[in-house]
């Protein structure tokens, strides 16, 4: 079992959360944690760079000039490369389908983990908040500026449909991110310094860490 400090939207310590982590840290080495977030990278990539070769370029046929006769070398085209506007060389182009697939048993594996270790290392809290309690960005920015969270990366983990306004106060605030989660990304959590954890979340990261262990 962990604790984690429970604080109110002042940034005043309230109490104390328990976690159960038993036997989570070692769901995933780091190796697994590497493929997980190489993976996740390169699928956000759109790979439809391209370019357009000798035999594409919209170019006379014609030689630049005559073969014979001007002391250069002779030239074939312009659209060869070596003119203005001619084509690329080995230039990039649309590739085949490059999605590498994760395993969702060792996705699941790799983000308790990841989740783990920010429990363990005291960077991660709770959050008690009501509906109302947050209206304006202003609030949010005086919650981390008293936990001196205010330079650091943070993620607010808590239910979209409960805590909109806590996700819109937010946007506007470097650094800070929201995530439901249901489907929490395994990259904003090892990226991030800090998690906040809103109170009425507790229970779903029970539910979460402990399923299937």
């Amino acid at each position: 079992m962990a604790t984690l400090k429970k604080y109110d939207v002042l940034g005043k310590e309230i109490g104390t959360e328990e976690v159960n982590i038993d036997g989570i840290d070692k769901l995933a080495n780091s190796q697994m944690i590497k493929d997980y977030l190489v993976a996740l990278r390169a699928n956000k990539r759109q790979w439809n760079a391209s370019t357009k070769g000798r035999k594409e370029v919209n170019r006379t046929g014609r030689k630049p000039f005559q073969q014979k006769g001007t002391g250069k070398a002779r030239q074939g085209c312009l659209a060869a490369p070596q003119f203005r506007g001619g084509g690329i060389v080995f230039g990039p182009k649309p590739k085949f389908d490059m999605f590498v697939k994760v395993n969702r048993k060792e996705k699941i594996s790799v983000i308790k983990t990841l989740l783990c270790n920010k429990i363990k290392n005291s960077d991660a809290i709770v959050l008690k908040l009501e509906g109302s309690d947050i209206k304006k960005t202003k609030q949010v920015n005086n919650f981390l500026k008293n936990l001196k969270f205010d330079n650091k990366r943070v993620l607010f983990v808590a239910d979209l449909k409960i805590n909109e306004n806590l996700k819109r106060c937010s946007k506007n605030i470097q650094k800070t991110e929201f995530a439901d989660l249901k489907n929490i990304n395994g990259y904003n959590v090892a990226l991030c310094s800090k998690l906040i954890f809103v109170d009425g979340s507790i229970d779903q990261l029970n539910s979460l860490l402990t399923k299937g262990t």
